[in-house]
């Protein structure tokens, strides 16, 4: 089989209108089909378990068992993907479900980065491995109550007592944070820097709770931490950490994720409308036979164009090393705002079947609006771009 007859079991031709991913072949085409098949474990449950508000960890771990828990981060023992693979991976888990993507975007993206880019070659060693398999799961702990959009103006702090350090403070929305293992905690550091520490979650003084009322994102639990003189050695601070410089460089590279994530959300939602419009049988006709049905799926299909055009573009920028700040920033918003569009027309399309969880769409709605505003929210990124683009910051 060609590139392009791979890709088109994967991603139809009504699909990817601008055959954008129709050259991936090699270790990249077989990272995708491992992604892909990941929905035989997780559409016949992930609903239910979603309306439960249920943390299936039967399907994180089998997301370790696929060798798919690594983001494009180098791990021992494991596949290296290719910065393309490791967006096509989210992509193609966004487009299963929502909650696993995320699944991936704090313990690889997030967690696993942070030790990757920051950590000491001991602290790599002991982690990085096992995180990768799904035996230890960690936590990104960064978000405060009071600190979202203002993180680099965090209170958490750390100071040393002789060789412990002491950290106190609270943490917002933490993926992972109740139910993990090990958190990576930033904090404020007596010199006023922000570093980051590898905490147990079993520490003392170190106490979650998992939020709920959750409308989105239902099967990955978020968590309000308190971490009160909470004690860890020496040693559990990442070297590399000595600025919030250092933090930002692991949050660029999850803008990125998310963008992927969003065109995921929309494949699933256009391709659900799709389907129910060319079978659906109404006043005699199927409804994808009626001028506003065909004008719908055109505006949705242009929005996942422009999304996939712009991913694939900024991806290769990436691999080139020439990717701005700034412009994963436009990225994230861009490809959410698109996604959130999608979404809300291809809800509407399946009426009153729309809002039922069996047909999907209205999971990958919900959980569109997420992504929209988690790793930097849509009015954020957009005053990151406007303030290269003329030069005079919006915010402090």
């Amino acid at each position: 089989m060609s590139a392009a007859e791979n890709t088109a079991a994967l991603l139809a031709p009504t699909t990817d209108f601008y055959n954008v991913f129709d050259d991936v072949t090699g270790p990249d085409l077989e990272a995708w089909q491992r992604a892909a098949s990941f929905a035989e474990d997780c559409l016949p449950v992930i609903n239910e378990a979603w309306e439960k508000g249920e943390y299936p960890m039967d399907l994180v771990k089998r997301l370790g068992e696929l060798d798919l828990m690594t983001d494009g981060l180098e791990v021992e023992g494991h596949q290296k993907l290719s910065t393309l693979a490791a967006g096509l991976v989210t992509m193609e888990m966004a487009r299963i479900d929502g909650s696993m993507a995320t699944v991936i975007a704090v313990q690889a993206g997030l967690a696993m980065r942070s030790i990757a880019y920051c950590g000491s070659e001991e602290q790599k060693a002991k982690y990085l491995e096992p995180m990768a398999r799904g035996e230890i799961l960690g936590a990104f702990a960064l978000t405060e109550p009071d600190h979202g959009s203002d993180s680099i103006a965090l209170e958490t702090s750390a100071r040393r007592e002789g060789d412990e350090w002491v950290i106190n403070g609270a943490k917002r929305w933490i993926g992972n944070g109740s139910c993990g293992d090990i958190s990576i905690v930033w904090a404020r550091t007596e010199d006023g820097e922000v570093s980051g520490f590898i905490v147990p979650q079993d520490t003392p003084g170190y106490n979650a709770e998992t939020i709920t009322g959750k409308v989105a994102l239902r099967s990955i639990h978020q968590a309000l931490i308190k971490l009160e003189d909470v004690r860890v050695p020496l040693d559990a601070q990442l070297p590399g950490a000595r600025s919030f410089r250092d933090t930002a460089r692991v949050l660029t590279a999850t803008r990125t994720s998310v963008a992927w994530m969003a065109l995921g959300h929309a494949i699933a939602c256009y391709e659900a409308a799709r389907e129910h419009a060319l079978t659906r049988v109404q006043f005699g006709r199927p409804l994808a036979a009626n001028q506003i049905i065909q004008q719908r799926l055109a505006d949705m299909l242009g929005d996942i164009t422009e999304i996939a055009v712009l991913i694939r573009h900024l991806t290769e920028r990436d691999i080139r090393g020439e990717m701005r700040p700034e412009q994963a920033s436009m990225a994230k918003v861009r490809a959410t705002r698109m996604a959130r569009r999608v979404a809300a027309d291809a809800r509407d399309m399946l009426g009153g079947s729309g809002i039922l969880l069996e047909n999907h769409v209205v999971r990958h709605m919900a959980d569109v609006e997420a992504i929209h505003t988690y790793e930097g929210t849509d009015t954020m990124q957009s005053l990151i771009i406007g303030k290269k683009i003329t030069g005079m910051s919006a915010y402090r």
